[in-house]
């Protein structure tokens, strides 16, 4: 189901850039996720989302975005895609990342997009506009194999359409890379998997791969993923059970051995293990760490 709705704050603001993707202003112009991947940590009780399944569409978010940009008086990057993708089916009609970036590139900030769509091909025009202060479109890519990927994020384009958006959004000169995260024990910690993702990802032009070799699961998000994992890997919820209980950060047992191939690969193709960030500034000269 889609409803409208009408936000108070678009904007969310940290004190510093986070260390992983550079975010300091996180920008989510919807509520849930019609991917609907099987592992979404959004389902969890904290963020009070109360079904999934809905998308909740902030119909005055652009309004927002520019009164708030207006009155920002440190430059830093905008982060898009954590707690749903920003180029989820829905967009295509609704258009509300296309007209935040317009905003984004009006008032020259800088941005990081995180997606697992092609759609986001759509608004190279506005991306590149904006890579002259600073962008970046980070692909998530968990698995190579694409019929995995439509077991396990179902609503997404497959894995190969995000490595072609990739390579057509390098070749267009705009800074792109993987969020190779969560890899799911049992299911994709596989040496084979990693060395994919690698070289698929340096065939695609990618710059730099963010990797965590490990899941989370807390109340609702576990309870959810243990039914389609019933549903989908028969029997595999019994190992997830006797393997971590009621943990929250669940490593696969050979996550140091797949880190240390991963690296060794990214070595071997020139490739970044920490992506290049802008850094908050006050003056109009962007700064890259």
């Amino acid at each position: 189901m889609i409803k409208n709705i009408t936000a108070r704050v678009l904007l969310s603001t940290s004190k510093h850039p986070d260390p992983w993707f550079g975010i300091k202003y996180t920008m989510n112009l919807y509520r849930g996720c019609q991917h609907q991947c099987i592992y979404c940590d959004s389902r969890s009780e904290c963020y009070r989302i109360e079904n999934f399944a809905d998308v909740l569409v902030k119909t005055n978010a652009i309004d927002l975005l520019q009164k708030e940009l207006a009155r920002k008086r440190v430059k830093g990057t905008i982060g898009t895609g954590s707690m749903n993708d920003p180029y989820q089916p829905l967009e295509a009609a609704r258009e509300l990342t296309r007209r935040a970036l317009q905003v984004i590139a009006d008032y020259q900030f800088p941005v990081h997009i995180i997606t697992k769509s092609d759609l986001v091909l759509r608004d190279r025009d506005l991306l590149r506009a904006i890579s002259r202060v600073y962008a970046a479109v980070s692909f998530t890519i968990t698995t190579a194999d694409d019929a995995l990927a439509k077991k396990i994020e179902p609503g997404a384009p497959v894995s190969s359409k995000r490595f072609a958006a990739m390579r057509a959004l390098a070749d267009a000169g705009i800074l792109t890379g993987v969020t190779m995260m969560p890899i799911l024990p049992f299911i994709e910690d596989t040496e084979e998997n990693i060395r994919a993702i690698v070289e698929r990802a340096r065939d695609a032009g990618a710059t730099y791969i963010i990797p965590a070799f490990a899941m989370t699961l807390r109340d609702r998000q576990r309870a959810y993923y243990y039914r389609q994992l019933d549903r989908l890997f028969p029997g595999l919820r019994e190992k997830y059970e006797q393997q971590y209980g009621e943990r929250y950060g669940c490593a696969p047992p050979n996550a140091k051995q797949l880190e240390r191939i991963f690296r060794d690969w990214c070595t071997r193709f020139n490739l970044a293990t920490r992506m290049p960030m802008y850094a908050s500034v006050s003056a109009k000269q962007p700064m890259l760490i």
